[in-house]
């Protein structure tokens, strides 16, 4: 098509002068630039090619190893990164990325236009159940010389460029991937990335390790040397971690929520809820609609008719969390609360579960394996439910188990938490579309629900450019959600990180620490 109305978006890369960093590190002691931060990562991650893995931890240390074209700030703005400036057509049929030029893989060979091409259109679309959602509406993914990418599109997708940044959408070394099964390349477990962080070391059950990449693209970055990622088991062992000084760093959700302010009152310490603002996290309880009684919509909702809520968040969260009053986020574009609500009525829930002949059988609950806080929220949980008059039986598994039960379906009802990232084109369809049920992920239509109705909203709200419009479809959408519960809302995480207050800019764009490290420094 032609491109004569086309929107010319060009934002001057960012750079980020280096600090001096001081201390020794519990690790080892630098004595180049930086120094070392010491991290807090839990659970262990199952891998770190966030190609794959989806996980928080996975992201967290990944994000530092990969990159995506661009960068958003907390306003959700984009900003340059692999790309230097990029190009959009007003009707939303057409996108060009120019590459920075002169990036180099950690391997030291060069990225170009083809590994772009080769990570969105091959093995992002096979390992990546997002992105494979964002690619329905598109046509051909083309290479135009080695530094520049054009996007053809089937249909306008409204939030495209938003689906750039690191998370979504890694770029990957085609190189060392293709020809291969991509889940059992050995580069996995050293992966291969252009970030400001390199692979260094595993040592499993114990710490991962990141170095500087010192041929990065961006002058001045990195700001440190080394990252280590420590694997502490429990809550308390990590807060002890950080009073004693082995780690400088408390992510979200990384001590026990009671615990939280009194170690952010600590000396040298500062808390923050940001680098949050892109993942819009909210907690849920997948229902397998395959299932035996699942299946069945009043049970769906005697579920969520039982489920105490405000309790649930001043006993495992202690304020640090919102009851979600919709399946969209507060800050998910759309948002939306006239819609049927669920406060507590475990009398309601009775009614529904004796009108639906539920026998008394024992429904599974997996909790997710993050921790104790999501222990003691799946325990209070089955004492809702039982209240409630549902049997209800507690398998608790690791990591690697919860992923593998959930792919398989495995489950009757579980916890989860997964990000929106701001719209719901990008972050809610991906959970109730039938074209996202697919085996073998826990980040895909795990509930296994499928409505022909909802599907054409999604895909309406997608491909609609004017935002009164898509309103009306997204309103409908969370309406017929209400009512069918094909999963269980339950709350909007808040984040907050702990650490040192001479970690400076720690913090530095909308997914925070799960791409910012590399630039933070210490005073």
């Amino acid at each position: 098509m032609s491109l004569d109305r086309r929107q010319f978006l060009q934002i001057s890369a960012a750079t980020v002068s280096a600090g001096v960093l001081s201390g020794i590190p519990l690790m080892a002691q630098a004595q180049a630039k930086g120094g070392v931060l010491n991290v807090v990562v839990q659970p262990e991650p199952p891998g770190i090619m966030i190609g794959i893995y989806q996980n928080v931890p996975s992201q967290m240390v990944g994000g530092n190893i990969f990159e995506g074209l661009l960068r958003f700030d907390a306003d959700l703005k984009p900003h340059p990164l692999l790309a230097e400036s990029w190009e959009e057509a007003t009707d939303g049929m057409s996108y060009s990325f120019k590459l920075k030029e002169k990036v180099l893989w950690h391997d030291g060979k060069p990225f170009t236009s083809d590994d772009v091409v080769f990570s969105i259109d091959k093995m992002l679309r096979e390992t990546h159940p997002r992105v494979r959602n964002f690619l329905t509406a598109v046509e051909s993914i083309t290479a135009d010389g080695p530094y520049k990418v054009d996007f053809k599109m089937k249909r306008p997708f409204a939030p495209f460029i938003q689906s750039f940044e690191v998370g979504s959408m890694p770029m990957l070394p085609k190189h060392l991937y293709e020809g291969t099964d991509y889940n059992t390349n050995p580069v996995n477990n050293a992966p291969i990335g252009t970030g400001p962080l390199k692979f260094d070391e595993w040592q499993r059950g114990s710490y991962l390790k990141l170095v500087a990449n010192e041929s990065y693209h961006e002058e001045g970055v990195p700001s440190i040397d080394a990252v280590y990622f420590h694997v502490i088991p429990d809550g308390a062992s990590r807060a002890t971690a950080y009073e004693t000084g082995k780690v400088d760093v408390l992510p979200g959700g990384a001590v026990e929520y009671f615990d939280v302010q009194r170690l952010a009152e600590l000396p040298n310490s500062e808390i923050t809820t940001k680098g949050w603002e892109f993942q819009g996290s909210q907690c849920f309880l997948w229902l397998n609609n395959g299932a035996k009684w699942i299946g069945d919509k009043r049970i769906r909702q005697a579920i969520m008719y039982a489920l105490d809520r405000e309790n649930m968040r001043d006993i495992a969260f202690f304020g640090y969390a919102k009851v979600a009053p919709s399946p969209w986020n507060s800050s998910t574009r759309f948002y939306s609360e006239d819609i049927k609500q669920y406060p507590r009525d475990v009398e309601k829930a009775k009614a529904l579960l004796a009108e639906a002949g539920y026998d008394g059988s024992p429904i599974r609950l997996l909790p997710l394996p993050y921790g104790e806080t999501w222990q003691r929220l799946a325990e209070i949980a089955r004492e809702n439910l039982i209240e409630a008059g549902i049997k209800v039986e507690l398998t608790a598994t690791d990591v690697a188990g919860w992923n593998q039960r959930l792919g398989e379906k495995d489950y009757d009802i579980a916890f989860s938490y997964m990000s929106q990232y701001g719209d719901p084109a990008l972050g809610v369809a991906r959970l109730y579309t039938t074209s996202n049920i697919i085996e073998g992920s826990p980040w895909n239509n795990v509930s296994a629900f499928s409505n022909a109705e909802l599907d054409a909203l999604f895909d309406a709200g997608a491909g609609e450019i004017d935002p009164e419009k898509r309103a009306k479809i997204y309103q409908q959408a969370q309406a017929l959600i209400a009512e069918e519960v094909p999963l269980a809302w339950m709350f909007e995480m808040i984040w907050p990180t702990i650490h040192r207050s001479n970690i400076k800019n720690l913090i530095s764009s909308a997914v925070g620490l799960n791409d910012s490290l590399g630039r933070a420094r210490v005073e």
